[in-house]
């Protein structure tokens, strides 16, 4: 059985392994693989064997968040400086193993330093630098320590309290303090549960995954404590079946954690128990709301119910439960070791701490960012995201999914934190962040984000189901250069009356995307309407193709490619494209060797 001094002995005895030898790390998290980790890897590991080369490890890592520059190689030598190179092709793996490994000469010209500046890192704070699948590696990162302080120094009531205290807010979506969640299902006795929220299902999101793909175990660890906390012996972690790698994780570090003693029963003897088990969601974004999610675990189709009884009352199997999401989860252990008064002097007043977003879309340095609540938007947008892409200009960002809205460039210097969020009409939702510019139609952002909504609604009731339908019929029909006077009061009535009767979060917040671009963007609405254009040129509905005559060579090839034959001419003639034939599907310009053929925006 492991004890607390058996514990301690691990971790000592993986920072003095550590301190010895060369360690290699791959970036081998899902954006890795997707660039060729493994490819990388696999020249490594046989080169490191072929060539005998002694004192040196080499290891799977998760995502240190510089996703763009993936495969990413870290390279660990003792008393010196860490190297890191990006982009890794085999074929640079082969000269950065001779090069640095055999030689110990640095591969400049493939090295990035990589800098965090205006980031602090807690929840990320293994990711990408330990093993994921060794349990030990953890260990030797301050790891299973909180849990272990926990059953020796404290009460429940001492945890909970030391929670609240922190200010921790759930970080899935409302941002409820965890904490006063935790307190709720404390009272009382009987089973309870502990469930894990790891359906991550937000366009754009990748948040959640990244933190089990990289740093399992802070994940099971956490949910330990927060058994501690309420009295479960009995954790679930719901996780997409479609992340297959972080899936394949939890497997091997639920198994190590039972190996080690440190999850089933009797943990560190103590006689406190507490185990995990896997459940497979099947890709439904309704089941993210936290009524749906045990429903689905029990079994059962994944549909919300009426609260109250809120989980905490009545939750997984009618019991007692706690859900937190997978980033709330991993700010726990820190908190416990660092002191609530660390964590609660980070971030702002009413936000404390840090959160993790998912940074993407016309933005220059794309990837997973962990900033200080209350850190702006310029400063994710410009310093830690390099700027916008393509020297355009910064036009809006939407936060918090298909559940949050559309933050205007003239709100660039608002401070990210809870409030501020849903008073610009939008919310912190799990992370994710998409960046768009001047090239961005507001209103087919909102169709799309909108289509998402109707294509994951359960359908149990009427405002979500038939309501969102609706919305979307409309902002089809003004994209489609089919809008009329009206139409924008119909879209209006319809969302506030949506946001009122539906029955969960996700059919609430489903009028969102549609309210904030309404509320910031009216004007691109009423030029669909009214002036009968697209502002950005990119509702096709709108676009008249012409052929640009100067240019044109009259080769005849777009001719001879067109679908419905618009294009109206003979070889070595002038030609024009008949505008009641062109279904505008754009196959004409990508064929056009002169690049003579345009698209222009009506008038």
């Amino acid at each position: 059985m492991l004890t607390f001094e058996k514990l301690e002995q691990i971790r000592q005895a993986n920072i003095e392994l550590n301190r010895q030898g060369i360690r290699v790390v791959v970036g081998m998290a899902t954006c890795g693989l997707a660039a060729g980790a493994q490819l990388v890897y696999d020249v490594f590991q046989q080169e490191i064997k072929k060539r005998a080369l002694t004192g040196m490890r080499l290891v799977p890592g998760g995502c240190i968040g510089a996703c763009s520059l993936e495969p990413i190689v870290d390279v660990y030598t003792p008393g010196q400086e860490k190297i890191t190179y990006v982009q890794v092709t085999p074929e640079k793996a082969q000269k950065i193993i001779e090069e640095h490994l055999v030689h110990s000469r640095v591969v400049d010209e493939y090295v990035e330093k990589l800098e965090f500046k205006g980031q602090e890192r807690i929840a990320l704070r293994n990711c990408g630098i330990i093993n994921p699948e060794d349990i030990n590696e953890y260990i030797a990162n301050d790891g299973y320590q909180a849990l272990a302080k926990v059953l020796q120094e404290m009460t429940p009531e001492e945890l909970i309290t030391e929670i609240k205290k922190s200010g921790l807010r759930g970080r899935g979506g409302a941002g409820f303090p965890t904490g006063t969640k935790w307190s709720f299902a404390f009272s009382g006795g009987g089973q309870k549960y502990v469930c894990c929220n790891a359906d991550e299902g937000d366009p754009g999101a990748y948040m959640d995954r990244s933190i089990l793909e990289g740093d399992p175990h802070s994940v099971l660890e956490a949910m330990a404590l927060a058994g501690y906390a309420i009295g479960s012996n009995q954790g679930y972690i719901y996780v997409r079946a479609e992340y297959p790698v972080a899936v394949k994780r939890l497997e091997i570090a639920i198994e190590q954690a039972r190996e080690a003693g440190l999850l089933g029963e009797n943990i560190l003897g103590t006689g406190f128990s507490f185990d995990i088990e896997l459940r497979l969601g099947a890709g439904a974004f309704v089941c993210g709301e936290e009524t749906a999610l045990m429903t689905s675990i029990e079994g059962k189709r994944g549909e919300p119910r009426p609260r109250p009884p809120f989980p905490a009352v009545k939750g997984l199997f009618g019991k007692p439960t706690i859900l937190n999401n997978v980033e709330t989860f991993a700010n726990i252990p820190p908190i416990i070791l660092k002191g609530a008064d660390w964590f609660a002097n980070i971030g702002t007043e009413r936000s404390k701490g840090t959160k993790v977003f998912a940074l993407v879309g016309k933005v220059n340095n794309i990837g997973l960012i962990e900033v200080p609540m209350g850190t702006t938007l310029r400063t994710v947008i410009e310093k830690i995201g390099g700027g916008i892409s393509g020297g355009k200009r910064f036009k809006a960002a939407q936060t918090g999914g298909p559940s949050g809205g559309c933050i205007p460039a003239e709100h660039i210097d608002t401070p990210i934190e809870y409030e501020t969020l849903l008073e610009l009409g939008s919310m912190m939702g799990s992370g994710g962040m998409i960046v768009m510019d001047e090239d961005n139609c507001m209103v087919d952002v909102a169709r799309f984000f909108l289509e998402f909504t109707v294509d994951e609604s359960c359908g149990k009731c009427p405002p979500c189901r038939i309501g969102t339908k609706r919305m979307l019929e409309l902002l089809e029909k003004i994209c489609n250069n089919e809008g009329e006077e009206g139409d924008i009061e119909v879209l209006e009535n319809l969302a506030r009356t949506i946001k009122a009767g539906a029955l969960c979060a996700l059919g609430q917040t489903a009028p969102n995307p549609v309210l904030s671009t309404l509320r910031y963007f009216r004007h691109e609405y009423d030029a669909h309407i009214k002036d009968k254009r697209c502002p950005a040129g990119i509702c096709q509905a709108f676009m008249t193709y012409v052929i640009n005559q100067e240019k044109c060579t009259q080769c005849h090839i777009c001719a001879r490619n067109c679908p419905t034959n618009a294009i109206i001419g003979k070889p070595k003639e002038k030609h024009y494209i008949d505008t009641n034939l062109c279904i505008k599907c754009g196959l004409c310009i990508t064929k056009c060797p002169k690049k003579a053929i345009e698209k222009t925006n009506k008038n």
